[in-house]
């Protein structure tokens, strides 16, 4: 009788907590038993462990075999435990020295020819490892993803034989090859692409320097969408540890990461047929949403008023708290969720209220009904709402002038937010409400303006907090200490939806 003893990780939002895989050989009837809360997948690595030994010309032993996964409450799923279970088998049965996998931990799925497979989640798996102090051995394919973590801390295998050739000391794996960041290849459209709208490309830039969420009002072929769509290029790269989280999280989806736009910040567009699942997450083994894919960066929503109602509130808790908890029956999952948000819509619903053209014939009440598509605590927690109006036809066809490029927009979003980070550790729009009245502080007759605002348009507590952000945001645009007239006047002109 014998035990031998590897480590692996599980799949558990970004969490990959650690799993002991023990696996003891006693006397009784040749088989594997797996205990430890297995899934069907891992229950299935019974016969892709054997296979993969004896093709591997290893010697499959004929006693009872006993594999834990320890702790035994936590549920395992995938094949990504196959190489541990396998690794296991063999340092039981003495065929590779069981004190060699002490100082590692082993993910992949086998083939039957002893081939490793790529596996989800080895991003998190590869961060945790790094902090309990071993080394990761990942499947080759993963060893892209792997690498992102500095310092060539993960080796990869392609096979079975490769991995315990490295464990008896005969060959030496690879490192992972390290993340190769070029900010140059960011591909977001320029903003001077965007002709006409200065008060939607103000609105756009204030909203990058503060992280503040928009929605923009317009007619069809108004620019919204275009508009949107260069957020991404005057927004500023992510520190490492965002886009360690970001990358860790399109891991657990198998989404991939792309080394080269490692600090890009996620821009996420999903169709307004989406259901609450796709967009908050869940399912049976709970995966992460759209808004946990768009962490740290910009979720767009475009017809907004297209998208079921029941859909758009699951966005309520996550927009303040920056995260979503999934709860099912047998289990929780956490993932964070702190995004920006940006929505476009129609004013009406043949989307020309308010255009010079006249065409529109929408009836006040219809016009309440569409709008009315979006709730109120939703609204309450944009911060910046404007119309986007049709622009005149001269100013494309006769080759208007181009606006400013996304570079030098950039260059005043990094500086304010650089007063941001320096002041509070943060961006404005996360400032905790109890920091307001001292980093947002304005003086007597500026309160009495904001005062006057919130009792005319009826506006919430959280409106009044939001604004006072917002002022904050615009006078840090500006290079001032504190927040004047002009700054909170125009904080206040951005809430459109309550004037």
């Amino acid at each position: 009788m014998s035990l031998a003893v590897a480590y692996s990780r599980a799949e558990e939002g970004i969490a990959a907590p650690q799993v002991t895989v023990e696996v003891h050989m006693s006397a009784g009837q040749s088989g594997i038993g797996i205990v430890g809360l297995p899934e069907a997948e891992v229950r299935e690595s019974r016969d892709r462990v054997r296979a993969a030994l004896i093709n591997s010309v290893f010697e499959f032993p004929q006693w009872k075999l006993t594999v834990n996964l320890a702790p035994a409450d936590l549920p395992k799923e995938s094949g990504r435990f196959d190489l541990p279970i396998a690794l296991g088998v063999l340092a039981a049965s003495k065929q590779i020295p069981p004190e060699s996998l002490a100082d590692y931990e082993f993910i992949g799925e086998l083939a039957l020819s002893g081939e490793l497979r790529a596996v989800r989640g080895v991003l998190p798996a590869v961060l945790r490892a790094r902090e309990a102090g071993r080394v990761p051995i990942v499947p080759a394919a993963n060893a892209a993803e792997a690498g992102l973590v500095a310092g060539g801390h993960a080796l990869s295998a392609a096979s079975l034989l490769d991995v315990t050739a490295h464990l008896r000391g005969v060959a030496a794996l690879p490192t992972c090859p390290p993340r190769v960041e070029d900010l140059a290849e960011f591909d977001a459209a320029d903003l001077a692409d965007v002709r006409g709208q200065p008060l939607a490309r103000r609105a756009l830039e204030v909203a990058a320097a503060g992280g503040h969420n928009l929605l923009m009002v317009g007619p069809p072929g108004s620019g919204k969408t275009m508009l949107a769509s260069r957020l991404p290029g005057i927004l500023p790269p992510l520190t490492e540890a965002e886009a360690f989280e970001v990358a860790a999280i399109a891991s657990i989806v198998g989404a991939g990461v792309d080394p080269k736009r490692f600090r890009q910040r996620p821009f996420r567009a999903p169709h307004h047929t989406a259901s609450g699942v796709a967009l908050a997450g869940g399912g049976g083994t709970p995966r992460p949403g759209e808004v946990s894919l768009a962490h740290h960066g910009v979720l767009f929503l475009d017809e907004l008023t297209e998208w079921n109602r029941q859909v758009l509130e699951v966005l309520r808790e996550p927009l303040e708290s920056g995260r979503i908890v999934i709860s099912r029956a047998a289990r929780q999952s956490e993932f964070p969720a702190r995004f920006q948000l940006i929505a476009a819509m129609n004013p009406c619903p043949c989307g020309y209220l308010g255009d010079s053209s006249g065409r529109c014939r929408c009836s006040p009440e219809v016009v309440g009904r569409y709008r009315g598509k979006v709730s109120g605590p939703l609204l309450d927690r944009i911060d910046i709402q404007i119309d986007v109006p049709r622009q005149p036809v001269t100013l494309l066809t006769r080759g208007g002038e181009r606006g400013e490029a996304s570079a030098g927009v950039r260059e005043r979003v990094l500086g304010a937010r650089r007063r941001q980070w320096q002041r509070s550790r943060c961006a404005n729009a996360h400032l905790p409400a109890q920091a307001v009245p001292e980093v947002c502080a304005i003086g007597l007759e500026d309160q009495r303006l904001l005062e006057r605002a919130i009792e005319k348009l009826s506006l919430s507590a959280r409106a009044y907090i939001r604004i006072l952000k917002l002022a904050r945001t615009i006078a840090d645009l500006a290079g001032a200490d504190r927040i004047d007239t002009g700054h909170l006047t125009e904080a206040i002109g951005y809430r459109r939806f309550e004037r």
